[in-house]
């Protein structure tokens, strides 16, 4: 019996040893290798291209600013839409459905660009929202993609323009 304990005591004892392992990774890497895991990791990089060549880059820090626009609404009017893209990756969106006294809400959370850096991701800091997706056709105007980031077969506008000083 005393021995059956050890065995289970040794067999609890690995599984958790094996539990709290860390998968090999840069840092892990970096120690074996004797490089400062700094140097393993790639540099932050904010660049949306300018279409000026290959070395072209555009500061993520810089495309930021407020876009506004009137959206398609297939039960009024349309959708009056502010976005605002701020310069530390944080956004905030209001929609305002016109003729709808109620019909007005905001969503915050944090835009990253993506997909070549073509594409802004807002992605929302509710659970209850979805990511949205906008081309980005110039530093002037986006467009509002579908979740397979594709414009919308309509043929409506779902463009926002940027307003103010760049």
């Amino acid at each position: 019996m005393n021995r059956n304990l050890i065995a289970l005591a040794c067999i609890a004892t690995l599984a958790l040893a094996a539990c709290s392992r860390q998968p090999a990774g840069p840092a892990t890497d970096a120690a074996v290798n004797g490089t400062p895991a700094e140097a393993t990791q790639p540099p932050a990089v904010d660049v949306i291209p300018t279409g000026e060549g290959p070395a072209s880059t555009f500061d993520q820090r810089e495309f930021a600013g407020s876009f506004t626009g009137t959206l398609p609404c297939a039960d009024c009017p349309g959708m009056d839409v502010t976005l605002v893209l701020e310069p530390d990756g944080t956004y905030r969106t209001t929609h305002v459905y016109q003729e709808r006294p109620d019909g007005t809400w905001s969503i915050h959370g944090h835009w990253s660009v993506e997909s070549n850096d073509s594409v802004i991701r807002l992605d929302p800091n509710s659970k209850t929202e979805e990511d949205q997706l906008y081309g980005i056709e110039s530093r002037e105007r986006i467009v509002m993609l579908d979740a397979d980031g594709k414009k919308p077969d309509s043929g409506l506008d779902y463009g926002l323009t940027r307003q103010g000083a760049p």
